[in-house]
């Protein structure tokens, strides 16, 4: 389909998934129309995604080699990662593919939470030891590090888990002692406060995900004085980022309107 000056569109593809992805997919359909062609990469994990502007491809890519691959046989201009800040195997996949395709590539990273002088972080590197600090420090649990990472809170037998997860689970959890509850931020702050209170919550265990949908329970257990087991980030890929949506739209514009997508073009020819 040409646009309203006879000129293809160009190609975009947002690695998405988040909030922040559909945020992005949305402001480009608004600013650029049918200056562009547009697809939303999800990798399935959620049953019902949000509706989304131009074209959505569920499922993965195959690696690197699978999504270089892709970006040159669907002829891909530019390509956004917009994955949680926790998808660190794609965040590398996108860009070692976005090299070998001579694609373009920007990261939308979500802005990391700052921690208030008044939280009870314990930070973490790793799953298993958020595990073994909420084995230390409680008995009941809010635990928000999704379905994935249930496992090695196995092992902890004397707690009992409060898990939040956004669909029902499709197997039984790992867990000897749990409750799940469902739910999709943004999460008030009244309510993040009543499900701490009516659980009887004495430790929350959270990835350090960042965002604004999910802070709410860091204030909640910040105003209660319980302790926080902080799962840091992963070390960030290499390469162009941003920390909003205007600033990636704003990423795009340039590109649409300068060379350096014709440029990337003649290369792949």
């Amino acid at each position: 389909m040409l646009d309203r000056f006879g000129a293809e569109p160009h190609r975009l593809l947002i690695l998405g998934g988040t909030a922040e992805a559909a945020a992005l997919a949305r402001g480009a359909a608004e600013r650029f129309g049918r200056r562009l062609e547009m697809t939303t990469a999800l990798a399935g994990r959620t049953e019902q995604p949000g509706p989304l502007p131009g074209r959505v491809r569920i499922g993965g890519f195959g690696g690197a080699d699978g999504l270089a691959a892709y970006l040159t046989e669907a002829r891909v201009d530019l390509l956004i990662d917009a994955t949680h800040p926790f998808a660190d195997r794609i965040a590398r996949h996108a860009r070692l593919a976005a090299d070998r395709a001579g694609v373009p590539h920007l990261v939308l990273e979500r802005p990391p939470w700052r921690r208030h002088p008044l939280d009870r972080w314990i930070e973490v590197e790793d799953v298993p030891g958020a595990a073994a600090a909420v084995g230390r420090v409680g008995r009941r649990c809010f635990l928000t590090v999704g379905a994935g990472e249930l496992g090695a809170f196995a092992p902890l037998s004397h707690v009992h888990f409060i898990v939040r997860l956004i669909d029902p689970p499709r197997h039984p959890l790992p867990l000897v002692s749990h409750e799940v509850v469902l739910g999709r931020g943004p999460f008030s702050l009244a309510g993040e406060r009543e499900l701490l209170r009516r659980h009887g919550i004495d430790v929350l265990a959270a990835k350090a995900s960042g965002g604004a949908a999910t802070e709410a329970k860091l204030i909640a257990a910040r105003e209660a004085s319980l302790p926080v087991v902080m799962l840091r980030r992963p070390k960030p890929e290499p390469g162009p980022r941003v920390d909003g949506v205007e600033a990636a739209l704003a990423w795009l514009e340039e590109r649409l309107a300068g060379g350096v997508i014709r440029l990337a073009e003649a290369a792949r020819q």
